[in-house]
């Protein structure tokens, strides 16, 4: 059986204040004598009052809410991109309501169909293709949307990220300044930016007269699937000289990997992986990677949202992040 819940009125009563200066508490605390506002935090938090949301819903009100898609929860990317986006929101006193999709766009569909329902006042994505009732739903709702990760795709408000075939250029370059000539692309999950790597990949081994080869799996990524994939390399690829993967999870696979059988890097093979995550930084040697601006990323997105929130007027339709090409010792 429920315990009655508390009720505006019920503090209202302890404190001996109005419905009234109890909802403006609420609403705006610095609009309520310093007195008083500590007794209603007192009895607040003696009662353990919870506000009820609903009639501002009703009644068209923000809901100060922003609902968050991510793919993946336990993605250390992702992770990061989280905790700059709520460093923002909570500051402006926004709940984030988080929803996972596993890279599929039909699950998208269906989080996003729950959020609006919700009534949330605006939505931040991380990937740019959808299906055709997402996009109907996000106009029909007529919230503000920025997609991050990426500046290279069209954005269906504002875009928010870094440049996803460039950074694999660059990498891709570096291995070759590094005297590397048979560098191998492995690629995993197989999404839209796995892809915009691979042809930054492919564009700078073209440009240096070099062929492009690739290793590529819809598995998701992990550091097992590093060690498997480094395996079918060598024997599929047996002058492979370097690899460029997707991500650091499968660059340090092939590191742990290339211990099991006594593979030296870099010196029989080069290594680089793609966000600079803490794991690579730690490994002996130390990997090579893209490190990109992943809470930088959140904390901007969040900045954007808020602004279109309020009707201002937002940077500009596309804020581009650099990245920096790490050599770490595995190159």
């Amino acid at each position: 059986m429920k315990n009655k819940r508390t009720s505006l009125q019920d503090i209202a009563d302890i404190v001996g204040v109005t419905k009234m200066t109890v909802s403006r508490y609420l609403r705006s605390p610095e609009q309520v004598a310093q007195r008083t506002r500590a007794k209603i935090e007192q009895a607040i938090d003696k009662t353990g009052y919870i506000p009820n949301r609903a009639p501002a819903l009703l009644s068209n009100s923000k809901s100060l809410a922003i609902g968050v898609l991510v793919p993946s929860l336990t993605n250390q990317v992702f992770a990061d991109v989280i905790k700059g986006i709520e460093e923002v929101t909570e500051a402006a006193g926004y709940q984030v309501m988080l929803a996972h999709y596993g890279y599929c766009e039909q699950i998208e569909e269906q989080r996003i169909t729950s959020l609006l329902s919700y009534q949330v006042d605006g939505l931040i994505l991380s990937d740019f293709k959808h299906t055709d009732r997402t996009l109907s739903m996000i106009q029909m709702a007529g919230v503000p949307t920025v997609e991050m990760m990426d500046t290279t795709q069209k954005a269906i408000h504002q875009a928010v990220g870094f440049n996803n075939v460039s950074a694999g250029y660059l990498m891709t370059q570096r291995l070759i300044d590094k005297g590397y000539r048979q560098c191998l692309y492995l690629g995993a999950r197989l999404d839209a930016r796995t892809h915009l790597k691979k042809q930054g990949y492919a564009q700078a081994m073209r440009e240096n007269g070099l062929t492009p080869n690739y290793l590529l799996t819809e598995k998701p990524s992990s550091f097992s699937l590093g060690r498997a994939m480094l395996l079918d390399a060598l024997d599929k690829h047996p002058n492979v000289d370097s690899f460029f993967c997707t991500n650091d999870d499968l660059a340090t696979g092939l590191i742990f990997e290339c211990h099991k059988q006594g593979i030296k890097v870099p010196q029989q093979l080069g290594i680089a992986g793609f966000h600079g995550l803490d794991v690579g930084q730690s490994l002996v040697p130390r990997l090579a990677s893209v490190m990109t601006p992943r809470q930088e990323i959140g904390r901007i997105a969040a900045q954007q949202i808020l602004m279109q929130i309020s009707g201002k007027n937002t940077q500009c339709n596309t804020i581009e992040l650099p990245v920096n090409i790490e050599d770490g010792e595995s190159i």
